[in-house]
């Protein structure tokens, strides 16, 4: 009913940006919370930074200060910008979305993009 594209994930050299988006499409009423999570090689997925639909943010403490998260309403995307890269945060990056869906009732659901490569190496 609903997908998730994430676009601009790729490699970087360690101090270096990188742009990530998100587009929701689909039988979408509302979006409520937005996310964007990363998975590390052998590790578990954690969170890296949330928004919800009225503009408020919440980050891990690795994002603080460098990875801002913003959304467009309208276009039913939320982005992630990374700056000053470091090694460690290398991941797959996934998108994450709480959505309320076009049915009768309404209901909600959690979807997940299908992630994006990011890696950090010089």
């Amino acid at each position: 009913q609903v997908q998730l594209v994430e676009s601009g994930g790729g490699w970087v050299q360690p101090g270096g940006s990188l742009r990530l988006s998100c587009a929701a499409a689909g039988s979408i009423f509302s979006i409520n919370t937005m996310a964007w999570y990363r998975q590390a090689p052998g590790k578990q997925r954690e969170l890296v930074a949330d928004i919800t639909s009225g503009g408020r943010t919440n980050y891990a403490d690795s994002a603080k200060g460098r990875f801002p998260i913003s959304r467009d309403n309208a276009k039913n995307t939320v982005y992630l910008q990374m700056n000053s890269l470091k090694p460690e945060d290398t991941a797959v990056y996934y998108c994450n979305a709480v959505v309320v869906v076009v049915t009768i009732p309404l209901r909600t659901y959690d979807y997940w993009g299908q992630g994006t490569q990011v890696t950090v190496s010089s």
